[in-house]
């Protein structure tokens, strides 16, 4: 009954989401993003990702009901583009925090280590990561239940390069409205002072939650247990 509940009021209604408030005040994560930057990113350009949504999922459940598929392709386009950068940004906004000294998580820290060799390897992937996105887009570290691992993605306009079944525990934007008001075009002076705002307890929680999402077989059983392989 309680995880009924749950999920019942977690169900958002069609073309009804709203935008997150932030869980800080606006000039927190001074001064490595600056509170003019922070507003303009939250309440601009997230709030036009929200809009974008609601106005793709409604516009794409009138075209079904009336049975007109000639606009199809493009609502389910801004579907992607702006879901993709509701979900992101509204994890982005949690992993950060005001700077502070925070020890990484149990699980995150071993996982890391099994995956990546050590914290400091894993954060010169990820920065790198981030760094070398073609345009605009973002690095994320994601909890893969496909094989229970760890991996870094890009992700290019939200919704390319990504893997599916991959669950984010772990963001950073790297579009230009995330940084270019305060570093202009240095992009990696920002990816690297941004380790200072992140929230490993939260990163922690995210990975746990993230770890009870098994898949009921793993990629290698389900083709082995193809009959025409």
């Amino acid at each position: 009954m309680h995880m009924e509940r749950t999920a019942a009021a977690a169900l958002v209604p069609l073309g009804q989401h709203k935008l997150p408030p932030l869980p800080y005040p606006y000039n927190a994560l001074e001064p490595v993003i600056s509170r003019t930057a922070l507003r303009i990113h939250h309440d601009k350009h997230h709030q036009s990702y929200v809009d974008g949504l609601n106005e793709a999922e409604i516009q794409l459940a009138r075209s079904r009901a009336e049975n007109n598929y000639s606009l199809i392709k493009h609502w389910e386009r801004e579907l992607a583009f702006n879901g993709s950068g509701h979900i992101l940004h509204s994890i982005f906004w949690t992993v950060m925090a005001p700077p502070r000294n925070t020890r990484v998580g149990p699980e995150t820290l071993r996982h890391i280590i099994a995956y990546f060799g050590s914290m400091s390897a894993f954060q010169r992937q990820f920065s790198e990561a981030a760094i070398q996105v073609e345009a605009s887009g973002w690095a994320i570290l994601v909890w893969q239940p496909a094989w229970s691992r760890l991996e870094i993605l890009t992700a290019e306009k939200h919704q390319d390069l990504t893997q599916w079944g991959g669950i984010p525990v772990l963001v950073l934007d790297v579009w230009e409205h995330a940084y270019y008001l305060d570093y202009q075009n240095r992009r990696s002076d920002y990816v690297h002072a941004w380790w200072q705002l992140t929230n490993w307890p939260e990163v922690e929680r995210r990975l746990r939650l993230a770890m009870r999402a098994q898949m009921p077989i793993s990629l290698e059983q389900a083709i082995a247990s193809w009959p025409y392989c």
